[in-house]
């Protein structure tokens, strides 16, 4: 079965310029609206391209709907380049930002290359208990006593690597190294306010702390 892109764009020339090189290797469903995407999700898209100025729904907004309904890689496409609206994507839920004009083969391999590491989050079998606290890390499901934690993928990735590594200290910049890849353009500050969200996740669910901070050198998984 063919992997599912979704492409989202308010300009029908470039969605029909993607929609025409990507058909012949993956299924491809357009939308040219923040609307009519939200609709699309029902067909659980295995990655999404996605534009930052949309006509009712801005890139930004969009992307963090999209983000409470779905974990798959979601790469944008814009025309900005300021590394505050980078980071300001990045901590919407984006995984790549795709500048325009782009190369229609470099975009190929950036996304062959997120499906193949999701791929590999997928193919994973093992869940790990910690106290109350469960991890599927082949559905990259978390729950406490039973009750799911809705985390964001990269939350996800962030809860993934520290409890893969119990008791070892993660600085930020290797988290955010291993978590957004060496060519992220954001920078290290988004990793705290990630963990700063997931920490209040598990609050509202559990006493115990999984993600200590260990002053100085960074973040370790509490067992």
């Amino acid at each position: 079965m063919k992997q599912r892109l979704l492409i989202v764009d308010d300009e029908p020339g470039i969605v029909d310029m993607m929609a025409s090189y990507f058909s012949s290797q993956y299924e491809v469903l357009t939308a040219y609206c923040g609307n009519e995407a939200l609709q699309k999700l029902a067909r659980q898209p295995d990655l999404i391209l996605l534009d930052i100025n949309m006509p009712d729904i801005d890139g930004l907004t969009l992307c963090q709907k999209i983000r409470e309904l779905i974990t798959c890689p979601i790469l944008f496409l814009t025309a900005r380049v300021e590394s505050a609206d980078k980071i300001i994507g990045f901590q919407a839920g984006a995984d790549d930002y795709i500048i325009k004009p782009f190369d229609l083969d470099e975009l190929g391999a950036r996304v062959a290359a997120h499906l193949r590491r999701e791929q590999r989050h997928r193919n994973k079998a093992a869940i790990r208990f910690f106290g109350e606290l469960t991890i599927d890390y082949s559905a990259r499901t978390v729950t406490v006593a039973g009750e799911p934690v809705a985390l964001s993928k990269r939350e996800f990735d962030i809860v993934e690597l520290l409890s893969l590594n119990a008791g070892q200290v993660f600085d930020r910049e290797r988290i955010y190294e291993t978590v957004w890849g060496l060519d992220g353009e954001g920078n290290s500050d988004t990793v705290m306010e990630h963990i700063r969200k997931i920490r209040a996740k598990l609050a509202a669910c559990t006493l115990h702390s999984y993600i200590d901070t260990v002053w100085g050198c960074g973040y370790r998984w509490n067992v």
